[in-house]
């Protein structure tokens, strides 16, 4: 339940405020998304406060927005998204029309029944959607050990005919209960986990990163945000490749960083996938 917690940590927050902010934001960031560590044009920053945590990522993505802004806008999307993340067990919508429900089950990182996992359901909106600009809201007012107003936030620009620039958000917040939780899980099974960010070097120059909160809500941002990719990359494939392609791309893409997001072989990731990939498209078979 405690290593739960931090995985939940994907629930993003502040929403941006239309194309203009976004391309702004572009702007200031222009000389770390050229310098990025990660070797690509990406950022990630995390900040944690007294009652509230929250991920950014900013990236530019080898995809045009007139593939992006269709492809990222729609419940059954964001479940075929979620769904690869180690530790989403079933996404299903629920509800009539664009709006509704995105009920998402989060679970362990092996085969699990869904009653043995979370259940969060988040009301699901597009809160803007141009030739220019996109945005996407999911929201969910609680969560379990007492986390509160979880929200993901998904904007996305065109930069030119061959990219564009995304912005991935996400926070929640948090009691006591939930932070004692937190604090046992990061002294215990979570102490060696660490995030992205560089807070120092060992004497043999290696860096040394950040853990804690913000280090667990680091692994999972960018685990989320290597499922948008990895969704992106399939969306010209014919339907029936495109989930095996996702889940290959999806943990190809998590082992270039095996510090931070190794957790389980392709052989085991690739089965328990393919059985929650099957449950869940059988339960929106049975639904429809």
């Amino acid at each position: 339940m405690l290593a739960l917690l931090a995985t939940l940590s994907f629930m993003p927050g502040a929403r941006g405020q239309d194309a203009a902010a976004l391309g702004a934001r572009r702007a200031a960031l222009h000389d770390r998304l050229a310098t990025s560590p990660f070797q690509r044009p990406l950022v990630l920053d995390s900040t944690l406060t007294d009652d509230t945590v929250k991920g950014d990522i900013y990236a530019v993505v080898t995809q045009p927005y007139g593939v992006v802004g269709p492809a990222l806008q729609g419940r059954a999307q964001w479940c075929e998204i979620l769904i690869l993340h180690l530790n989403v067990k079933n996404c299903r919508a629920r509800g009539p029309g664009a709006g509704g429900i995105l009920s998402v089950s989060v679970g362990r990182k092996f085969d699990q029944p869904l009653a043995a996992a979370y259940q969060l359901d988040f009301s699901y909106r597009v809160a803007a959607s141009a030739p220019g600009y996109l945005e996407v809201l999911l929201e969910a007012e609680s969560g379990p050990l007492g986390t509160t107003r979880y929200r993901i936030a998904l904007e996305a620009m065109p930069l030119d005919a061959k990219t564009s620039f995304v912005h991935m958000s996400y926070a929640y917040s948090f009691g006591t209960t939930a932070r004692l939780a937190m604090q046992a899980y990061l002294a215990t099974i979570g102490r060696d986990k660490v995030g992205f960010t560089i807070v120092g070097r060992n004497a043999d120059g290696t860096p040394v990163y950040k853990g804690d909160v913000r280090g667990a809500v680091e692994r999972n941002t960018m685990r989320y945000y290597l499922a948008i990719e990895a969704y992106l990359g399939a969306v010209s494939l014919p339907a029936a490749a495109r989930p095996e392609r996702r889940l290959r791309d999806w943990f190809a893409a998590s082992e270039r960083y095996p510090r931070q997001l190794h957790d389980m072989d392709l052989d085991d990731y690739l089965a328990m996938k393919r059985r929650e990939l099957a449950r869940q498209d059988a339960m929106s078979l049975t639904a429809n």
